[in-house]
């Protein structure tokens, strides 16, 4: 089979994503492409720029935290097609609240280290930062 043009073998893509060969084909086990990818005459894959993109939004909400189940739930309803976008609003909605959570978690982490560096950068500039919470033995 020769190649045409828009075809992209694994490499392409692992190169395209940052993902690796072998998370490229865990996708594949799991059910988390759009589509079968098909091999060429030789059993090589071959991609699309669209398979190209559905995993560029996969790492976003992997990254985001989306566990796989869900996110092998969201690939499961696209490949269905028309007729369940309420489903996938509902899902993206719930990723999106824990997604809102965590940074709301993290904001509050962000505020505490902030005041400890504005305190250590007050110690530091007042010559008082040593035995700034300096451990000590236990006895």
């Amino acid at each position: 089979m020769s190649r045409h043009e828009g075809d992209l073998s694994i490499g392409d893509v692992a190169e395209a994503t940052g993902l690796s060969v072998h998370a490229l084909r865990f996708f594949e086990r799991e059910g988390l492409f759009l589509r079968p990818i098909p091999r060429s005459s030789g059993g090589q894959r071959v991609y699309e720029l669209a398979d190209v993109d559905w995993l560029l939004l996969c790492n976003r909400l992997r990254d985001s935290g989306m566990p796989i189940a869900m996110l092998k739930e969201f690939a499961r309803l696209v490949r269905s097609g028309p007729g369940n976008e309420a489903e996938r609003l509902a899902l993206l909605r719930e990723h999106e609240q824990a997604v809102r959570a965590k940074i709301s978690d993290l904001n509050a982490d962000l505020k505490v280290i902030h005041s400890k560096v504005v305190a250590y950068e007050k110690h530091v500039r007042d010559g008082t930062a040593a035995g700034v919470w300096s451990p000590t033995p236990s006895r």
